[in-house]
């Protein structure tokens, strides 16, 4: 169980390293920097003799071989596909060892075969965006069961205090309307960057456009026209103001229910309290430097990043609470705590 446990937490590390790959390779426009899947121009590695590279524009003539682009593609699907070896690894461990969990490692396996499926589709269907907010999204659910299993091997905290029953019940709630709140500005910030609208508004607090008159819903269709490509993006001006203002709104509110959630926990666990506080104040950092320095590469992978840090701090809450209102259950009923949560 030693080795599975470690395992789990060399492929959570990895799961990381993706996200700031994919995050850097969205940023840098490498997308399609390899014009196939899941070779580069036929080739396993990126083309780099001079007899590579005619067989890569007689296959591709009309795409433009930029080693650098094609180059980060192709790591970031190298890291992407090691990941998926020691998912599979994880989960040919778990149905062997009759104690460890068996139905999360079989939904990450199902995600990450997700993951691949719709890694080639954002090659084939030209960065549609759809299929490249529903990458980043699957992206963030595997660092999520992830990060699950890693708790799941952790002996977690006992509460500072004993929690009402009733105040339990409520304080889960928030915890768990927060967690949704949070992944759903982050399905917000997919959109904004696979439609290209994160400069169409360089000034705060909203955007310096009249975006109340010029707003349009259509913004918003998943299902768009289609193009021979998607990059760059096809939407007008006004609707990727639209997306960008709906983007600054939600962190409004995502920012509102975070505190929330932080100043609740404050008297019960100051430590988690604390922690959601810096992730929040961190990601509103992040994001204003984004607007004011012109969205540098640093920046916005930090704030990818940040994202997922603050989604996995409104996880492991979740988590706890659980624990915790599993306790007060059995303490209602005269039995003795459980000494683990069973995920």
């Amino acid at each position: 169980m030693r080795s599975l446990k470690y395992t789990i937490y060399a492929t959570f590390g990895l799961a990381i390293i993706v996200v700031v790959l994919g995050s850097y390779t969205r940023l840098t426009e490498a997308g399609l920097g390899c014009p196939d899947w899941p070779g580069c121009y036929g080739f396993l590695t990126v083309p780099d003799t001079l007899d590579e590279q005619k067989i890569a524009y007689a296959s591709f003539p009309d795409s433009i071989l930029e080693r650098e682009k094609a180059w980060n593609e192709m790591v970031h699907r190298y890291v992407a596909g090691t990941l998926g070896i020691l998912v599979l690894l994880i989960n040919l461990w778990c149905w062997r060892y009759s104690s460890a969990p068996k139905l999360l490692p079989f939904c990450l396996l199902c995600v990450v075969s997700g993951q691949a499926l719709l890694g080639m589709l954002t090659v084939t269907l030209q960065l549609m965006p759809l299929v490249v907010m529903g990458h980043l999204l699957g992206g963030f659910t595997t660092l999520s069961l992830l990060f699950l299993l890693v708790l799941r091997f952790h002996r977690l905290p006992n509460p500072s205090c004993v929690l009402s029953s009733s105040f339990s019940s409520s304080l889960f709630l928030l915890s768990v309307i927060t967690f949704g709140v949070v992944f759903f500005q982050i399905a917000l910030g997919g959109w904004v960057a696979s439609n290209y609208a994160a400069v169409v508004c360089t000034q705060l607090p909203i955007c310096e456009a009249n975006w109340q008159q010029d707003f349009q819903w259509s913004a918003f269709e998943l299902i768009q026209p289609t193009h021979d490509s998607y990059q760059f993006g096809v939407l007008n001006y006004e609707q990727r103001v639209s997306i960008h203002v709906v983007h600054r709104i939600g962190a409004i509110v995502t920012a509102f229910f975070v505190g929330l959630l932080a100043w609740r926990l404050w008297q019960y666990r100051r430590r988690e309290s604390i922690w959601l506080i810096v992730m929040l104040l961190l990601q509103v950092g992040l994001g204003v430097s984004n607007v004011l320095l012109h969205i540098p590469v640093g920046i916005a992978v930090g704030h990818n990043l940040g994202g997922a840090f603050l989604l996995l701090s409104v996880l492991r809450i979740n988590v706890l609470l659980s624990c915790w209102r599993a306790r007060v259950d059995y303490r209602y009923q005269d039995m003795s705590w459980p000494r683990r949560h069973s995920l």
